[in-house]
């Protein structure tokens, strides 16, 4: 099922997410709808934040195509897409890339965002199996992206001074839904 897609103003986004203790079928669907409203929306992640639940859980599929370097594309060949993320958190970083982002709670925003170009990352998948992996440049990105998501921070976060005051205008017509 598609599910809602919360946007920009929602406070929901704000709120860091809550531990899940035991991978269920209700879980389980929510990663399906998750999965389908990502697909739907063109999106490559989507955090339960986004479609206004309070789960540590986010769904990502970064294809390899997507990737502009084909090194990274190759070397995120072992991580099996999708990627569902029960409890999931980053245990280390290195290198910066900076990048075009956008968020499927930001429709139309766009900005330049610096995140680290290598991430070493741990998770539950739905089988309840604990899990870890370590993922370069978009998939990384996109990795950062969702688990911040699940912090209760937002990409506009990162925006330079100059890029907030540049969507401002968009904000808050986001903010006023």
């Amino acid at each position: 099922m598609v599910l809602d897609i919360v946007t920009y103003g929602n406070d929901v986004l704000r709120h860091p997410a809550k531990p899940v203790g035991a991978i269920d079928d209700g879980l389980r669907a929510l990663a399906r709808d998750m999965l389908e409203t990502m697909y739907h929306a063109d999106g490559v992640g989507l955090a339960a934040e986004q479609v206004g639940r309070e789960e540590a859980i986010c769904v990502i599929d970064v294809k390899a195509e997507y990737e502009k370097d084909a090194a990274n594309a190759e070397f995120n060949r072992s991580v099996e897409m999708p990627l569902v993320m029960v409890n999931p958190r980053i245990v280390a970083s290195e290198g910066t890339q900076r990048g075009t982002e956008g968020c499927l709670s930001f429709p139309e925003i766009h900005g330049q965002v610096t995140r680290a170009m290598q991430v070493a990352f741990e998770y539950t998948d739905l089988d309840g199996v604990r899990k870890s992996a370590v993922a370069r440049g978009l998939l990384a990105r996109a990795v950062q992206h969702e688990l911040e998501h699940l912090e209760g921070k937002l990409m506009i976060d990162r925006f330079s001074p100059v890029q907030k005051l540049s969507v401002a205008g968009k904000l808050k017509r986001l903010a006023a839904h």
